[in-house]
């Protein structure tokens, strides 16, 4: 038997935290002094320890911990476990990255005393053109790839081809910036009017002018892009004329690296009166 201060000892758990997983339930001593409450844990008891203290390194909490201990001898149920926290410590990953991104252009917008880096508004006609689509309330901006997968999903399925030259966009439908349920389309060009069953929709486009910058790296900086165009809009004397959009001239599925995507952020306007 060992008293709480020797085993906290070999298993690198701190009293503190030893007490708190016996409350929670997922460590309890193997015995309790009636007289003093002193608690008392078995030797056998350190590979509990060791399994926690893992469980703890990958991230899980404590009712997490418990609840993957209660499956331990099944193997599958483990593995459903230990997945599912993969998946969440990789969508941590990502937003770390977006953060530091975001951090590192900010410090150079700050270096350059907040100015608009060098971003160049100009104003420009999109022709008359033929898209498919695909439109949808998805979760948040960043659950915008599943509309894409969805949308060359179905081309294939109807057997629509897609033009290696074809432009992809994304329109933004929703009145303000929303945290979630966000109204969106994403659409390819097609070189004619065609015919498309749900969900794709094809539509003839007409002629949009619009105030737009073509910038290099992460989404991060779209902020920075919105201001300059905002900034020009009020200094051209325009005002601004239907739902914003973006084209895609390097995107994440040409490549992995957020430093070279290549994108257009894209405001209709048109000259007041």
């Amino acid at each position: 038997m060992l008293k709480i201060g020797e085993f906290s000892r070999l298993s690198r758990i701190s009293i503190r935290m030893l007490r708190h997983y016996d409350e929670a339930g997922i460590l309890k001593p193997q015995s309790v002094d009636p007289v003093t409450g002193y608690r008392f844990y078995g030797e056998q008891q350190l590979l509990h320890a060791c399994k926690i203290q893992i469980l703890r390194q990958m991230g899980f909490g404590v009712n997490a911990i418990g609840a993957l201990l209660s499956h331990y001898h099944d193997i599958n149920a483990q593995e459903s476990f230990l997945q599912a926290q993969r998946e969440c410590l990789l969508q941590k990953q990502e937003i770390l990255k977006g953060q530091l991104r975001l951090l590192d252009s900010t410090m150079e917008w700050f270096r350059k005393g907040g100015i608009n880096m060098g971003y160049e508004v100009a104003l420009k006609t999109l022709p008359k053109r033929y898209v498919v689509s695909v439109r949808d309330v998805i979760p948040s901006y960043s659950a915008e790839g599943l509309l894409w997968e969805m949308l060359h999903r179905e081309m294939q399925a109807q057997n629509i081809a897609e033009n290696p030259s074809a432009m992809h966009m994304t329109v933004f439908y929703d009145g303000e910036y929303r945290e979630s349920d966000v109204d969106i389309a994403v659409q390819v060009t097609v070189p004619s009017r065609m015919e498309a069953k749900l969900p794709l929709l094809a539509d003839e486009l007409p002629e949009v002018t619009y105030a737009g910058v073509v910038f290099r790296g992460p989404y991060e900086q779209i902020t920075q892009v919105t201001m300059a165009i905002a900034n020009w809009v009020a200094e051209q004397d325009y005002d601004w004329d239907g739902n914003y959009f973006m084209i895609y001239h390097v995107s994440p599925a040409e490549t992995e690296n957020p430093a070279e995507y290549v994108t257009e952020f894209c405001c209709p306007v048109k000259k007041k009166k």
